[in-house]
């Protein structure tokens, strides 16, 4: 099945990280950062297949070498928080070959790119998976954020745009500096630029997809902006994959699951409520004259021609004419209770229906969409506690300028790397300092998953609702065309009877 992944990100030395180490890390090197001295070495990464430096025309040849790109990149940003590259991931497809995928790959970095001026370090990446699990081949482009100029210079990342009085000159702030606004030199970090790369990714993967005659496309657009009003399911990652493989039922796995259920729930729902209104619709297009319509009668007729065809068998007609008649009882039942007696208490009826499943699916999709984001502050909370440890040995006295400290960092690189991650994402969300209220997280996610729970039962209640809607008009379209033409073509009923 095709997989749609495109995710960017910044590379910050405020979150702890160098563009040394990155490149190092994807490229599956051994690489020296001149910046702060430490040496980050990769080289018994597995799964790195490809690697290479991707340059627009103009740039000088000394940038096809790695380790003197990304040097010159940390040597030219000077500031202790600076944002120093670009970093893409992207999701390849399991239905070319690995040939295919790095051919699509390179397509698509100089089109999009290298074309637009970008220094583009590019690494082909296919785990091994040795175990059975299902393959992963994907590609990671990384781009520094300061533009290179045409005579091969490195250029502003951003300029000042001075606000200017109606006389035309510059206004000063109450500190007495000047008033401006700072404006980047390139496009590459609007959204707009983002939303064309992920679609024109999607584009390239699906005319592939085309010309080897297969029916799968990815989508680059979300659930929301397709028209399709799912859930999302939530990033396992591949320590949790690994577990759930091994038959280990982990909490993202139980609510990726449930997500999953839900979403073929919605799907079933959506389509047979798209069925039942376009039926409705064809039938008051049918019924055009004012004629009052009843159901019962119609099942009745129904009824009476289901047993004329079980009269037909030579066995099994007192079983077919027992079901025949309780599938009758329970659709009069069923209509009789929620007072649905002609066509137009069904359209009413249907329209009933509708509204609460929308109502019941904005409830399940706000409560699902806190679960998610109770779920990450409490796993970003375990991995700071997890974590912190290490980081504060590293702070102590004994570790400053000197080359253990060096040696230290480099030990515990993924674990440094992880620890900034996750108290930027706490910080993001509100959450600074330690201690976390997980106490109170996990209360209020035990108790959104049990209201999850039982609106997802009456969910499943409005589906059978419906299945039983859809049994009732399958009925009357039935005896509509088979004994009540005059209902399909009124017209061509009253020609009949004038002619006679």
């Amino acid at each position: 099945m095709a997989l749609y992944h495109f995710h960017v990100e910044q590379i910050k030395r405020s979150e702890g990280r160098t563009a040394v180490a990155s490149a190092a890390y994807r490229a599956g090197e051994k690489l020296h950062n001149l910046w702060d001295g430490e040496t980050h070495d990769y080289t018994k990464k597995g799964g790195v297949i490809l690697s290479e430096i991707m340059l627009p025309e103009y740039a000088p040849e000394r940038l096809f070498d790695r380790y003197t790109l990304w040097n010159e990149v940390e040597q030219i940003e000077k500031h202790y928080k600076a944002q120093l590259s670009y970093s893409f991931d992207m999701a390849l497809q399991n239905e070319f070959s690995l040939e295919e995928n790095i051919a699509l790959a390179r397509e698509f970095v100089q089109k999009y790119f290298v074309s637009d001026g970008m220094i583009c370090d590019l690494a082909i990446h296919q785990p091994d998976r040795g175990d059975g699990g299902i393959p992963n081949p994907h590609f990671h482009v990384l781009v520094p954020i300061r533009p290179l100029n045409a005579d091969g210079t490195w250029g502003a990342k951003q300029h000042r745009v001075y606000h200017l009085d109606k006389d035309g000159n510059r206004i000063k702030k109450e500190d007495g500096s000047w008033a401006f606004d700072a404006v980047p030199t390139t496009n590459w970090g609007k959204p707009e630029t983002l939303d064309l790369w992920r679609k024109a990714w999607a584009d390239m993967v699906n005319a592939r997809l085309e010309e080897k005659g297969l029916v799968c496309r990815i989508d680059h657009r979300s659930y929301v902006d397709q028209g399709l009003d799912l859930i999302p399911t939530v990033h396992e990652g591949p320590h949790v994959r690994k577990m759930e493989k091994k038959g280990i039922r982990t909490e993202k796995g139980e609510l990726n699951r449930w997500i999953k259920a839900t979403n073929r729930m919605i799907r079933n729902i959506q389509a047979t409520l798209a069925a039942l209104k376009e039926w409705l619709a064809e039938a008051k297009e049918i019924l055009k004259e004012p004629q009052e319509v009843y159901l019962a009668q119609l099942l009745s007729d129904a009824h009476a021609l289901r047993n004329q065809t079980a009269m037909t068998y030579a066995r099994g007609k007192a079983k077919a004419k027992k079901n025949n008649l309780k599938r009758f009882m329970n659709e009069c039942d069923y209509l009789k209770q929620r007072g649905v007696l002609t066509f137009s208490d069904f359209e009413k009826h249907l329209s009933s229906v509708s509204e609460n499943v929308e109502s019941r699916k904005s409830s399940m999709h706000q409560k699902q969409t806190r679960l998610q984001e109770l779920q990450q502050l409490m796993e970003n909370a375990k991995a700071y506690a997890a974590l912190k440890s290490i980081f504060d040995e590293m702070k102590k006295e004994k570790y400053f300028f000197t080359k253990s400290k060096e040696k230290y960092k480099a030990e515990h690189e993924g674990e440094l790397r992880r620890f900034y991650m996750v108290k930027r994402k706490l910080k993001e969300s509100g959450f600074e300092k330690d201690p976390f209220p997980l106490d109170a997280w996990q209360k209020e996610f035990s108790e959104l998953s049990a209201q999850r729970e039982a609106e997802y039962q009456e969910y499943k209640l409005l589906q059978k609702d419906l299945t039983m809607l859809y049994q009732i008009k399958g009925d009357v379209d039935q005896v509509m065309r088979e004994t009540h033409p005059e209902m399909l073509h009124p017209n061509k009923a009253k020609e009949t009877e004038t002619a006679l």
